[in-house]
């Protein structure tokens, strides 16, 4: 059987490819999908086959040739990274938004004068890459010059990115210059008060996963079977999630995965409760929980589950659940992750009391103004009942958490493509686009 297209998801349990033919043409459609736990232990290319053999045995034929292989990556922890910056609710704040934009887990964010403890610590994390942000354009350059200095007393071997104040970058150039850092200079993630230039640097961290951090994984094997750019999956799942805005409007994707769970958010808030926030959001946002993972942190969410989890047996838990008992533990797993990292992503409004009397504010991402809720991750499109977990999560009306309103509509991602869908997004965007809502106007009940 020939496939016009082949997207592989190196997961850290699981890996997933999905087939798909007429790119390019009206006639666009996903012919199926074959699932295999990964084997990053060994060689990732053993369970790339294993799932490839899945999806042979799912669509009864013997032999699968592809024209094109599109790739994206979650394995081995991740693309583990390191953010630096100047404030905390300025540079450094930035610097985070755009790290996990990128699709990065971040091991550790600093902000002002790096201590001895902070480098301690920098090198605990074992990052694969370091955001260096600091100082708005044309404002401080002292500090920046010396946290510089203090990391390239570190002289790492993995690439380290400046997003900071570009009055210095050449300065930044000599102090890494005879490093064994790999130095890559972008435009400033804060240039101005309360202005977030958060794209280039994403786009930055993304190029340098694909062409060094994948060979310290090992995930490289694969590109002597991938030619194109090996990319994040959080990072492929929120440029879907981007696309998506596009024809749907604002709307929330919650992926719940073995090891974490993230929420992507693309929404500018409602103009009730923007004139309140005290610091910029992004507008299209991810957080990333990696202690809320159904199977790798299946502890974790059981112990926030504390009276809920009295009689839940882990033992009976399963990456790919089938018996009853199976799925019942991953659907109520599932819920205390889906309902702990919404609470976690949403902002809030808070309230102080002066002189003047009451004064409200909101401090993080206003989600009121979502019209559509979308479930993604194997727990969420392959368990039944999964979308009444994400029903559960809107609100009536708001007392302090700005969650999603019961208008907003859930969907689900019924054929669990949407990072396939954001993977193929570079190089085949508008069929990209069609998979991706086929995908969730299946879950659409008439």
């Amino acid at each position: 059987m020939l496939i016009d297209l082949l997207t592989v998801e190196i997961g850290s349990t699981i890996t997933k490819v999905n087939g798909f033919n007429g790119i390019g043409t009206d006639k666009i459609m996903h012919v199926g999908q074959g699932i295999a736990l990964t084997t990053i232990d060994s060689d990732v290319r053993i369970g790339y086959e294993n799932a490839k053999k899945n999806l042979m045995s799912n669509l009864n034929v013997s032999k699968l040739d592809v024209n094109d292989i599109v790739a994206n990556s979650s394995a081995a922890g991740g693309l583990k990274m390191v953010a630096t910056g100047l404030t905390w609710e300025m540079t450094a704040r930035a610097a985070k938004e755009a790290a996990l934009g990128a699709g990065a887990v971040l091991k550790y964010l600093t902000a002002g004068p790096l201590t001895q403890t902070d480098l301690n610590r920098i090198i605990q994390a074992n990052p694969n890459m370091i955001l260096f942000a600091g100082g708005v354009d044309y404002g401080e350059q002292q500090v920046v010059l010396e946290n510089a200095q203090k990391l390239a007393s570190l002289n790492l071997n993995i690439p380290i990115i400046f997003a900071g104040n570009k009055v210095i970058e050449d300065e930044i150039k000599n102090i890494f210059e005879n490093t064994s850092f790999l130095l890559e200079i972008v435009p400033n993630v804060y240039p101005s008060i309360d202005e977030f230039n958060i794209d280039p640097t994403r786009k930055a961290i993304q190029q340098l996963f694909s062409k060094h951090i994948i060979h310290a994984k090992g995930i490289d094997k694969l590109q002597e079977i991938i030619k194109k750019d090996i990319i994040p999956t959080p990072y492929a799942v929120l440029k879907i999630a981007e696309a998506l805005y596009e024809k749907l409007g604002d709307l929330v994707v919650i992926d719940v995965g073995g090891a974490t769970t993230d929420v992507h958010s693309v929404t500018e808030g409602s103009l009730k409760y923007k004139k309140l926030l005290i610091a910029p959001e992004p507008f299209a946002k991810r957080t990333v929980e990696g202690d809320l993972g159904v199977y790798v942190n299946a502890l974790n969410l059981k112990k926030y589950l504390d009276e809920e989890s009295i009689g839940l047996d882990l033992q009976k838990l399963s990456a790919i659940p089938q018996m009853e008992e199976e799925v019942y533990l991953s659907l109520t797993l599932a819920d205390k992750a889906v309902r702990t990292a919404i609470e976690r992503h949403a902002g809030q409004i808070l309230e102080t009391f002066g002189p003047d009397g009451r004064k409200m504010f909101i401090k993080g991402k206003d989600l009121t103004a979502v019209k559509y809720i979308i479930g993604s991750g194997g727990a969420l499109t392959r368990l039944k009942n999964a979308k009444q977990i994400l029903e559960n999560i809107r609100i009536t009306e708001v007392y302090k958490k700005l969650l999603p309103l019961q208008t907003a509509v859930v969907l689900i991602d019924k054929r669990y493509i949407l990072s396939a869908c954001g993977t193929m997004l570079d190089y085949y965007k508008q069929d990209a686009l069609k998979l991706a809502i086929q995908s969730v106007e299946e879950s659409i009940e008439l």
